[in-house]
C-alpha cells in the first residue's frame, strides 16, 4: 500500500542522507523532504503544494550538488521519497537513487556495498511486496563498474 511504500522510501533515502549532509551541512532541503514524507505517513494529511514543494526542493539540492554523484543521488532519493505520497511508484526512485548514491560513494567497493544495501532494502519490505518491487531494481556489474537501473514496464 502507499503508506508502506512511502515509509520504505523514506527509510531508503534516510540511509544515504548523511552523504548529502556531510557535503552541505547547512542545506536541509533533502532532510525536510523526508520529514514531509514521514509527516504525511503519520497524519494522512495530503497537501499537494507541500509535497510537491518538498520534492522539487530536494531535486534542486541535487542539481546544486551535481559535481558529486553520491551527494546528488542522495538528495534525489529524498525527492523521490516524498513524491511517493503523490504516486506510489516514486518509492522505486528513492531506492534506486539510494543504491546509486552507495555505488558512487565508494566505487572501489561498490559491488559489496550496493549488494548489502539492496539486501537491506529488500528486507525492509513486506514479503508480499518484496519480489515485485525488488525485481524492478536491477544491479549489474559491467566493465568493473556497478550499474543500477530501474526496469519499467507494465503497471509502472
Amino acid at each position: 500500500d502507499q503508506i508502506t511504500m512511502a515509509t520504505w522510501a523514506a527509510d531508503c533515502a534516510e540511509r544515504v542522507l548523511p552523504l548529502f549532509e556531510r557535503a552541505y551541512p547547512g542545506d536541509d532541503r533533502p532532510r525536510s523532504a523526508i520529514e514531509v514524507c514521514r509527516t504525511w505517513v503519520l497524519t494522512g494529511v495530503f497537501r499537494m503544494t507541500e509535497i510537491r514543494g518538498a520534492s522539487l526542493a530536494a531535486h534542486a539540492a541535487a542539481r546544486d550538488a551535481k559535481e558529486n554523484d553520491a551527494v546528488c543521488f542522495a538528495a534525489r532519493a529524498a525527492g523521490q521519497a516524498v513524491a511517493t505520497a503523490h504516486v506510489p511508484q516514486h518509492a522505486y526512485g528513492a531506492a534506486y537513487y539510494a543504491l546509486k548514491a552507495v555505488a558512487a560513494a565508494d566505487p572501489a567497493n561498490a559491488g559489496v556495498t550496493v549488494a548489502a544495501e539492496w539486501d537491506w532494502q529488500a528486507g525492509r519490505l513486506p514479503e508480499g511486496l518484496r519480489e515485485e518491487i525488488m525485481s524492478r531494481i536491477v544491479v549489474q556489474e559491467r566493465g568493473g563498474r556497478v550499474v543500477v537501473r530501474l526496469r519499467k514496464g507494465e503497471g509502472f
